[in-house]
């Protein structure tokens, strides 16, 4: 239970919206004369039509393509200008008399572009402005193809009708600071704006040199904002006493912090305010403080928990009841494991619904739990129910299901004939239902289930060709899948799944078997690593992270039960000396120490048919020294207690510890598949060089979690199969000894009597 206290006045600022969130967009000399003068504080940023839309391009097809994006208005600015650079190519086939593309916002036509011949099949850039008085808090931008290719009748889906969008344009938004009021029930905003598409950047200015128990009030409240951004990722930059020049920012305060400029109000318990920058009338400052550092956590508690219930410009938490322990694999995030789970649970019903003839996929993102352990499995059965529209004399009519990137099964659509099944079992043709279970591994951590709806185009002959738009297709929300029959049995080491999950970590999803040590004099940048690093695990769970322990390598001792993060940026760490016999590499000074092995040659799926096949020799050992940004991870069965698991993430220096928090960000950022890594971290010892990630060691010698008994015992003697032959032998042998004995008793009996 949470009570809030009453809250107390303060003085509203003159100007206090949000600043910018990204640099302004240069403007090139000429354009600048040219250009009119911006309003004080107006800016302009861009958007790669990529991350809006999720695809690396837009595809327009046929007489009427059409592809679009949807973009929202941050509260905290007002839009004042809207332009899409457009990068596209388009057939040459088509007549600049009756062909162009039209860019539509909200349903009005914002510019006809023509498609002379002059530029066909060359890549054009063009700029269009958008009206701003159509745009709304919602907006969707759609451009259309109208394509035509000859003056006589045509085939409205002939191959020369098409244009492509590059998922490079972008959309450019010139925007002004809004006021907003300090009141928390804004809360995530403005920190946060769920209408704002880009990755999350937030300060958190820590007050002082900042203890364990201070730490881990800033982790808590770092993860639970990057639950709040999800797939846009969240990146924290952590200061001691700098108030940002400009933005948005989170402070934590304890009774006698003083940072400069900043009138706190007085904290007579937990307590939440929200005040504005000292330094920029545009910007809030979210302040957390408590008396001392109990009260700290508190208050960071009730931010990430009871948010919620929060109003006006300052409470005092009066109350916190005692939070009732998580339990193994129970982030919110994460498909349950405990029942079926139904696909309206998974999407919004309407996206579960498309239309026309090549429809866009239908996706049902999952957050599979890492470590479900497939073997000897039939699968993962999903309960699918699907609808769609009966073509009339079209049979090759389909709906694929894909997982994994990879075709599970394909169904028939039906084109209206009634079949014999269908008159006995009374079923609309216009309808399917079927049992369909998918491998496992392909299902990681991070992935989809996608369905393809394809209808024939039935060719009626010249000049008989025509396109109705009345095709719906749908995936009944009443669909469901069910892994509650997989146990989860992680081998390990396994970097992949601490890239995508967070794993063995989130295994509680409030972190309350994982310590973080972090390095010995750390600095800013090192605080600045382990902030980020939970933002990620709260994405992945989606749940803050209220139990995490905060340690330095002295401590480590008594943290034998937890699973450990330990950081590194340079020589700082104590523990990469003292476990270096146990890591898959070795630091000594300037030189790096790696153990390679045939990974290169192609990466294993965990999830693949046998665990097993991921392990991987040494092959060839090399040290080298140099400069640059050199970071690694490193997975490791813990020293301290077996089954318990180490990750160092680590750099040559800060720069490097950086780029290594970079790469799982990458691995994680599945809105934007052009900015994913070459390669994914994985294995138990992956290095990070610039964009790309390569695991060079694959050794799995430990697992985490449990197999049921029956299950578990096939699985030892497949490990260990000289064991089997054993245990047989010995089996047959005591067999033959009961036999005989149960046989000369038996002849003695006769014998007697």
């Amino acid at each position: 239970m949470l009570s809030l206290g009453a809250p107390r006045a303060m003085a509203a600022p003159a100007d206090n919206s949000a600043p910018p969130a990204a640099a302004p967009k240069p403007i090139p000399a000429a354009a600048a004369q040219a250009a009119p003068a911006l309003p004080p504080g107006a800016y302009t940023y861009s958007i790669p039509l990529s991350r809006l839309s999720g695809q690396t391009a837009l595809p327009l097809r046929g007489v009427d393509g059409i592809n679009g994006l949807g973009f929202g208005q941050r509260i905290d600015q007002s839009i004042i200008g809207a332009d899409v650079h457009l990068n596209y190519t388009y057939s040459p086939s088509l007549l600049p008399d009756l062909s162009h593309l039209k860019i539509i916002l909200n349903g009005e036509v914002a510019q006809s572009i023509p498609l002379p011949k002059e530029t066909a099949a060359d890549p054009v850039e063009r700029t269009v402005a958008l009206p701003v008085p159509a745009l709304a808090e919602f907006n969707r931008l759609d451009i259309q193809l109208v394509g035509h290719y000859t003056l006589g009748c045509e085939d409205p889906l002939h191959s020369s009708l098409w244009a492509d969008i590059a998922g490079r344009s972008t959309l450019d938004l010139t925007v002004t600071p809004v006021d907003l009021p300090n009141d928390l029930a804004l809360l995530p905003a403005p920190f946060f704006d769920s209408h704002d598409i880009r990755q999350l950047n937030l300060p958190i200015v820590l007050g002082r040199a900042p203890d364990a128990a201070r730490l881990e009030s800033a982790g808590i409240v770092s993860s639970w904002f990057g639950a709040q951004a999800g797939y846009r990722g969240a990146k924290f930059t952590a200061s001691i006493q700098d108030v940002p020049a400009h933005g948005n920012a989170i402070v934590l305060l304890q009774q006698g912090d003083n940072l400069p400029g900043l009138q706190a109000p007085a904290a007579q318990g937990p307590t939440l305010a929200m005040v504005a920058n000292p330094n920029d009338p545009h910007g809030k400052l979210l302040l957390v403080m408590g008396r001392d550092a109990k009260e700290l956590k508190q208050a960071a508690t009730a931010l990430a928990l009871g948010n919620q219930t929060l109003s006006g410009p300052t409470v005092r938490i009066t109350e916190l009841a005692t939070l009732s322990p998580r339990k193994p694999y129970d982030a919110p995030n994460w498909l349950r494991s405990d029942r079926p789970v139904l696909f309206g649970e998974l999407a919004a019903p309407r996206t579960l619904n498309v239309y026309g003839h090549r429809p866009a996929p239908i996706n049902v993102s999952l957050r599979m739990p890492p470590g479900l352990f497939g073997w000897h499995s039939d699968g993962v059965p999903v309960q699918l129910k699907y609808r769609y529209s009966p073509r009339p004399s079209a049979t090759q009519s389909v709906m694929e299901m894909v997982a994994g990137e990879q075709l599970v099964r394909s169904f028939r659509l039906n084109d209206g004939s009634p079949s014999f099944y269908d008159k006995l079992s009374n079923q609309p043709t216009s309808e399917g239902q079927a049992t369909v279970m998918v491998p496992p591994y392909l299902l990681p951590p991070l992935t989809a289930l996608q369905f393809r709806y394809v209808y024939e185009y039935a060719k009626l002959g010249e000049c008989q060709n025509s396109i109705v738009d009345n095709i719906q297709s749908a995936i009944d929300p009443g669909s469901s899948i069910d892994i509650s029959g997989l146990p989860k049995y992680a081998a390990m080491p396994d970097l992949s799944l601490f890239a995508d999950a967070g794993f063995p970590f989130t295994r509680m999803a409030d972190l309350s078997e994982t310590a973080v040590v972090l390095p010995d004099n750390a600095t800013v940048a090192d605080y600045s690593a382990y902030l980020t690093l939970l933002g990620t695990m709260g994405q992945s769970t989606g749940y803050p992270a209220t139990g995490v322990t905060v340690a330095q390598a002295t401590q480590v001792e008594g943290l034998k039960d937890k699973d450990l993060l330990v950081l590194a940026s340079g020589a700082n760490q104590p523990l990469v000396k003292q476990w270096s016999a146990y890591l898959p590499n070795g630091f000594d000074g300037a030189q790096r120490k790696f153990a390679l092995s045939d990974w290169f040659s192609g990466v294993v799926n965990w999830f693949g048919p046998d665990p097993r096949d991921r392990k991987r020799t040494a092959d060839l050992k090399l040290t080298y020294a140099g400069s640059g940004a050199n970071a690694t991870l490193a997975g490791l069965e813990s020293p301290l207690k077996s089954g318990r698991s180490v990750v160092l993430v680590s750099g040559a220096d800060s720069d490097g510890l950086d780029a290594a928090v970079n790469a799982v960000l990458a691995n994680r950022d599945t809105n934007n598949k052009v900015e994913d890594l070459q390669s994914k971290i994985g294995g138990n010892l992956t290095v990070v060089s610039g964009k790309q990630a390569l695991t060079v060691l694959d050794d799995q010698n430990y697992y985490v979690g449990s197999l049921p008994p029956w299950l578990g015992l096939q699985w030892f003697f497949s490990n260990h199969p000289l064991t089997l032959v054993g245990a047989l032998v010995l089996s047959a042998l005591v067999i033959a000894v009961l036999l005989y004995l149960s046989l000369r008793a038996r002849a003695q009996r006769r014998l007697g009597s």
